[in-house]
């Protein structure tokens, strides 16, 4: 471990066996907590985000349980953290970024959640046009046969 006192914001996303067991979640932020603790860092938000379909398998993993987190620490945390992350054999993926120093983790957080709010709505509106397309589209088909 080096002398690197410079505290920063950092934010995760870490990705976990589907078939974990609770126990095993909590272990893995327990000893995460600690890593960072012991790194003059302290842990801000842990959230779960459930049980996802992965974009693209990893491995034979289809499915995992996303994890968001936010906390302040010094690098080698983040190294150290990252290198216990990938002997971990229950870890699929993570990545961890620097934030800009300075950068107020509850407003970022709040601000993260207002981008997923908003783009879930923008979704779901297009998914309502496509919708209404479809039908019309189907209509219009029955009307031409007609």
């Amino acid at each position: 471990m080096s002398n690197t006192e410079v505290i920063r914001p950092y934010e995760g996303v870490i990705l976990i066996n589907a078939d974990a067991t609770e126990d095993v979640q909590k272990n893995l932020f327990k000893k995460n907590k600690q890593i960072i603790a012991d790194h003059k860092g302290e842990l801000k938000v842990v959230e779960t985000w459930g049980k996802r379909a992965l974009g693209n398998p990893i491995g034979k993993n289809n499915k995992a349980i996303y994890f968001y987190t936010t906390f302040t620490a010094n690098p080698d945390a983040v190294a150290e953290l990252e290198r216990t992350m990938r002997i971990n054999e229950d870890v699929v993926r993570f990545m961890h970024t620097r934030l800009d120093d300075g950068t107020d983790l509850t407003k970022h957080l709040q601000t993260f959640k207002d981008y997923l709010t908003a783009s879930a709505q923008k979704q779901k509106d297009f998914e309502s046009k496509m919708a209404k397309k479809a039908e019309r589209f189907t209509e219009n088909r029955k009307k031409f046969r007609d």
